[in-house]
């Protein structure tokens, strides 16, 4: 489904592009790969790049590099007769070659939702881990500026004694829990962009993300708790908990998330992880699936509990916000609310 033409993710890209903050003029006559281009977060900064090709003329090249083609090319409908974007069809564990420059890239290539820890945690990890390595082994022949990589809030394992956890802070996980494949491979990703910057000098920065949500994302069949209710309400289904709904979670709306992208990827420091997060609205779940059902009274959506026994692809620990003091320093914060968030998101997939 190519998004962009709707009125709802049109009103996002000018919101993005719009942020002055951002110098996106850095980005003119690059060219950019994105991998895993089809995923949400990737999906969206993609269709930025296009738009400011498409509203500014900033001649920037597009390289969106997923291995199911099918797909892409119907998430990328529209951009297919651009000359300036071109899909590179395969799997990013297997050796990338690419004839011409390569400036930047955002490596978001990996599965991260309770279905893929359960069902192929082996694949999570060869994304993760060989992924990452054919992606620099890639760099190491181009003049990159700088690589992007989306990691993830749960790096930081069960953090005790803080309200807020810094970039520099670390915490424990037992590696032979069932999930542990996610955030292991996570950590050993984050090493190896270090090791190649060590040992051949290329540059990176890494995102510390929690909980993003927003057109595009995958509602089907996800397990993550945002998906499951987004599906819900696009159709007209009555919510269903799992728990009791008291866990808090602090929702970043996805065009705050690849605000923050676009900001580290132009001024962010070499080698350096930045946390991103909306803590501006901590909420507990159970609120978000009932102002959800509220948002759309016409669907007549009710919250009902289900209690579940195995709750093992989930994290556990107990919540503790992400400081973003580093990230708001570049000039960033978060612009969209919880609720409006919500709409525009149910909205996209009518």
């Amino acid at each position: 489904m190519f998004i962009y033409e709707k009125d709802i993710v049109r009103q996002d890209m000018e919101d993005l592009v719009s942020r002055d903050y951002i110098p996106y003029e850095k980005l003119n006559d690059k060219t950019v790969l994105v991998t895993g281009a089809t995923g949400m977060l990737a999906y969206y900064f993609t269709m930025t790049l296009m738009h400011l090709n498409l509203t500014k003329n900033y001649n920037i090249r597009v390289l969106a590099l997923v291995r199911n083609l099918k797909k892409a090319e119907a998430k990328f409908a529209g951009f297919l007769s651009d000359e300036r974007f071109e899909i590179i069809a395969q799997d990013v564990c297997s050796p990338i070659e690419y004839e011409g420059d390569i400036h930047y890239i955002f490596h978001a290539a990996g599965a991260a939702s309770p279905y893929f820890i359960k069902n192929d945690p082996t694949g999570i990890i060869s994304a993760n881990t060989t992924g990452t390595v054919n992606i620099l082994e890639l760099a190491k022949k181009k003049n990159v500026i700088n690589i992007i990589y989306p990691s993830t809030r749960e790096i930081y394992g069960k953090v005790e004694g803080v309200e807020f956890i810094k970039e520099t802070d670390m915490g424990v996980f037992d590696p032979l829990e069932a999930r542990s494949c996610y955030p292991e491979s996570k950590r050993i990703a984050e090493t190896i962009l270090r090791s190649y910057n060590v040992q051949f000098g290329i540059p990176f920065t890494v995102l510390r993300i929690a909980h993003s949500y927003g057109p595009g994302m995958i509602i089907d069949n996800d397990g993550r708790v945002m998906s499951d209710f987004i599906n819900d309400a696009v159709n007209s289904r009555n919510i269903v908990l799992k728990s009791e709904g008291l866990a808090l979670r602090a929702f970043c709306y996805v065009t705050d998330a690849v605000a923050a992208i676009f900001v580290t990827m132009l001024m962010g420091g070499c080698c350096e992880a930045y946390n991103l997060a909306n803590e501006t609205e901590p909420v507990p779940i159970r609120d978000v699936a009932q102002m959800l059902a509220d948002l759309f009274p016409e669907r007549n959506i009710k919250v009902i509990f289900d209690i579940a026994k195995d709750t093992g692809a989930y994290c556990n620990y107990a919540r503790v916000g992400l400081d973003t003091a580093k990230l708001e320093a570049l000039g960033w914060k978060p612009q969209v609310k919880l609720r409006e968030g919500l709409r525009r998101t149910v909205i996209s997939f009518d």
